[in-house]
């Protein structure tokens, strides 16, 4: 049987793979491991509704209390559940997946995500059954349901303060917004505009079955255009839950989760701010974000990929930044997980410091030409020993050299295997991309 968690919470298909059923044991699953007090957050999938309820129900099964703060951001929700004493905290959402899957993200009473170990114990909780009838309350002492108005504000105020208590504000900048039908749509706008900036937004609008479509961090060509048709000097976009961002700037050029990272880390050592003088990524980061760190001083720690082996290896060392090239930053000094509003302001409050165009402080970067490739198959686990596969990868290291790199993983959230090559020069990384995918796709 699969794990019930993935890299990142419970995920599938509504209704179908994560039923009512399911996220009623994880309600409960929540009371019985952390406590009795639950934030509850959501994005704007049609599913929300549901499994809210469905969740909610299973708290107060438990005598819980359910504190609900509607749609909101990911981050939000890491955030108050230290700001409101909770217990724990669940998100519903399936992040930047398409709108007919959903998730549940279960954080701890800190606002950080629970570890394997106790994701293993929920999970044999589950499995059987849920809570036990001796362990429930009956009559009057069932738990309550408590909307909580003012969740998103708090979220937004705590965003903004980021950048004032630095001195700095956003006044001057133009800024094209893509919410992408997602839960920034309460929250990403507000704070820019708090800030002074000039902001213009797309896709604020959802009816639950279009959020991340063909909009938002994966999807960046609208935003392409609508920064060009609004002259704006930097583009944001966020994925459903907004706990990553992806920019543009003026002309249109992406700037990623490692461009991000070499800014802000580079921008935190010239403050006195960067902890260890130490960056953490992942093994899937780009090469250039190595040598930009080093050719400015700083260390980088790469960790496997999932934004829980950066933040536990910054919480480790004591580091202050950390990310993925997708976008997921954690800046532990303002929040426990990946958020996409919060990185947004301070690589805006970066380039402000510096008195940079976006494109100007992301040239402190340069990439490596780099292909991913993502191979949809029927066992994503049986890539690991597959002999025609392990020759394949060997062949391309072979022909890069150190001058290059192969990476071969497993989706931890798709029946996915993701298949990345950096090179020298992009034909080379697009080949050698192609060549193991094909190996891949015919073997696994």
């Amino acid at each position: 049987m699969a794990r019930l968690f993935g890299t990142d919470g419970v995920r599938g298909l509504a209704n179908d793979e994560l039923t009512c059923d399911l996220a009623f044991k994880l309600g409960q699953a929540a009371v019985a491991f952390q406590g009795g007090t639950i934030l509850i957050g959501k994005d704007t999938r049609k599913s929300g509704d549901m499994l809210e309820a469905s969740v909610a129900a299973g708290v107060m099964s438990m005598g819980g209390t359910a504190l609900l703060a509607g749609v909101i951001p990911t981050p939000a929700i890491a955030l108050l559940v230290r700001e409101l004493s909770c217990d724990g905290g669940v998100m519903i959402s399936a992040s930047h997946n398409p709108p007919e899957y959903n998730g549940i993200k279960l954080f701890d009473g800190k606002g950080f995500k629970l570890p394997d170990a106790v994701e293993d114990e929920i999970e044999a909780f589950v499995t059987a059954g849920g809570a036990r009838a001796d362990q429930l309350p009956a009559g009057d002492a069932v738990g309550v349901a408590i909307p909580v108005s003012e969740a998103v504000e708090m979220y937004v105020a705590h965003a903004v303060k980021t950048v004032t208590d630095q001195g700095i504000d956003l006044s001057g900048m133009k800024v094209a917004l893509d919410v992408g039908h997602g839960a920034s749509c309460v929250s990403s706008a507000e704070a820019l505009r708090r800030l002074g900036a000039e902001v213009s937004v797309i896709n604020e609008d959802y009816d639950g079955t279009d959020i991340n479509v063909g909009c938002g961090s994966t999807h960046l060509e609208p935003l392409r255009a609508f920064v060009a048709e609004v002259g704006a000097d930097v583009g944001i976009a966020h994925d459903g839950d907004a706990d990553r961002v992806m920019l543009v700037d003026a002309a249109g050029n992406e700037i990623d989760g490692d461009v991000v990272e070499a800014v802000c880390a580079i921008d935190l050592k010239e403050r006195g701010l960067l902890a260890g003088n130490t960056a953490v990524s992942t093994v899937m980061c780009n090469l250039g974000l190595a040598h930009a760190l080093r050719d400015a001083g700083i260390e980088l720690i790469q960790t496997k990929v999932g934004d829980r082996y950066v933040l536990e290896a910054m919480r480790e060392g004591g580091f202050v930044v950390g990310g993925e090239q997708s976008g997921h930053m954690i800046f532990l000094e303002h929040n426990s997980t990946g958020d996409g509003l919060v990185t947004a302001l301070q690589f805006l409050a970066a380039c402000k410091r510096a008195g940079k165009s976006a494109g100007e402080a992301a040239a402190v970067m340069t990439r490596f030409p780099q292909t991913l490739i993502n191979v949809r198959v029927k066992d994503k686990h049986a890539v690991e020993g597959n002999e025609a596969v392990a020759a394949a990868v060997a062949a391309a290291e072979e022909a890069l050299g150190d001058s290059g790199r192969v990476l071969l993983r497993p989706s931890g959230t798709e029946p996915v295997v993701r298949v990345m090559v950096e090179a020298a020069s992009a034909e080379d990384a697009e080949k050698h991309a192609k060549a193991i995918a094909e190996v891949v796709e015919a073997n696994v």
